[in-house]
């Protein structure tokens, strides 16, 4: 076991949520923009509408800036909070696939390659060749998308690998297919947001024009993927359902999730059928803001529905693996440490707290705790899912009747069973009650 990263008020999921849901706003962008925009340059040169081309000089651009800058950034700050937060967790998955990484990283490398050449080429290469080079991008950019969608989506539903620990068999998991074609509709809704931005600053014909374009193609973009959403939910195992109608948060999220949806759909019927110049550079804005909070909604329902998993049915949110992988000579951990303890597995331990001591109870108690809970809730007072609030609900009268809470974890079916030994649990127990009587 690693130390344990504490977050006051946010927990540390919440902190890899944040940075995971701005980063699909870039990425996704990033995947969709050369298809809009090598097919707006296609019409520019068909309809002889030079014009356009000043479209697709800004949203290039714009696709420089804001994926391959901001994006890139927001990306290592993933790897980073996943790395310090969940150790074993990342562990795991590089083990399953680092080949995985490697490919869709030589593809990334294509991606920064034709971006740069498609933007610094544009006239002054032949549109034929210009264009070839916005496909081997558009291309390179989606492939990436088929890598790390596989990679996602076994987090969640990992199939046979749980029986064979097969590479392939984790990657074409069950939610897959339904996640990528999602993924590739919903792109267009992302891109099609960030181009009205850019429509809304150019002169009013060509803006009229490519205001209508970009939202037709967003609005089908939006239709497709809001049904690929449906097939992906129905594919998802009963139990995940069940937490979903089990916890009100998780509803809350999914209602805020589709308002997101719809409002972004009417905007794209308003600009693409009804009302072009409604489109002005402050409300493309605003639906950027709501496109992120959409996402922000989905992507807590994703990791809500995981729950008490990191790596569904293998691995525990508290990192210790759940049960036996024979094809990778992996054994279930979680009875080992309810006997044999917790604390021989943290080596990272000063000796003075290796060993419980009438001395040091609460110390011990608060690693403890914070190696079981942190990961999903705030220690303080205040913020995500703050455990002094959550118990003094109980209201406990000692720290016995915390601890009958903690030996009790494994039968809600959204917590993980508490990792440690009796005594470990008391002490935790004992530790969590001071929180409460603060």
């Amino acid at each position: 076991m690693y130390p344990i990263w504490e977050v006051p008020y946010l927990s540390s999921a919440l902190v890899i949520g944040l940075i995971a849901s701005f980063h699909v706003l870039p990425s996704h962008l990033a995947v969709a923009a050369l298809w809009v925009t090598v097919f707006i340059e296609k019409l520019a040169y068909a309809r002889n509408r030079l014009d356009y081309l000043d479209f697709v000089k800004r949203f290039t651009l714009l696709l420089l800036i804001f994926s391959f800058i901001f994006g890139s950034l927001s990306g290592i700050g993933i790897w980073y909070s996943a790395t310090v937060s969940s150790p074993r967790g990342i562990s795991g998955l590089i083990h399953n696939y680092v080949w995985g990484w490697a490919t869709e990283w030589v593809f990334f490398l294509i991606e920064i390659a034709t971006i740069y050449a498609y933007y610094y080429t544009l006239g002054k290469v032949d549109p034929k060749t210009h264009i070839r080079i916005g496909y081997l991008y558009a291309i390179a950019a989606w492939i990436s998308m088929i890598i790390i969608t596989g990679i996602l989506a076994f987090m969640l539903t990992p199939g046979k690998w749980l029986e064979t620990g097969d590479f392939f068999d984790g990657f074409f998991n069950p939610t897959y297919f339904p996640q990528l074609f999602a993924r590739t509709f919903l792109m267009f809704g992302v891109a099609g947001i960030y181009g009205l931005v850019i429509t809304s600053t150019l002169k009013e014909n060509t803006k009229s024009d490519l205001t209508k374009i970009i939202s037709r193609i967003s609005l089908v973009g939006m239709i497709l993927g809001g049904l690929f959403i449906i097939w992906y939910s129905s594919k998802l195992p009963q139990n995940m359902k069940d937490i979903y109608s089990g916890l009100p948060y998780l509803v809350k999220l999914g209602k805020y999730a589709l308002a997101s949806y719809l409002i972004l759909s009417f905007y794209f019927i308003l600009t693409g059928f009804l009302i072009p110049r409604l489109n002005n550079f402050l409300l493309s804005f605003l639906m950027i803001i709501i496109a992120f909070l959409g996402i922000l909604c989905a992507e807590g329902i994703r990791e809500g529905l995981r729950r008490p998993y990191i790596i569904n049915y293998f691995m525990y949110g508290h990192q210790v693996v759940a049960k036996d992988l024979p094809a990778k000579n992996i054994k279930a951990e979680i009875e080992i440490i309810q006997k044999e303890g917790l604390l021989p597995r943290l080596g990272y331990l000063p000796e003075s707290l290796r060993k419980i001591t009438p001395e040091n109870r609460l110390e011990v108690g608060r690693i403890i705790a914070l190696h079981n809970c942190a990961n999903c809730h705030a220690f303080t007072q205040k913020g995500i899912r703050p455990l002094p609030a959550l118990f003094g609900k109980l209201s406990p009268q000692s720290p016995e009747d915390i601890d009958a809470f903690l030996s009790a974890l494994g039968s809600f079916p959204y917590m993980p069973p508490f990792a440690g030994n009796d005594e470990e649990r008391k002490v935790a127990a004992e530790y969590l009650f001071t929180l409460i009587k603060k």
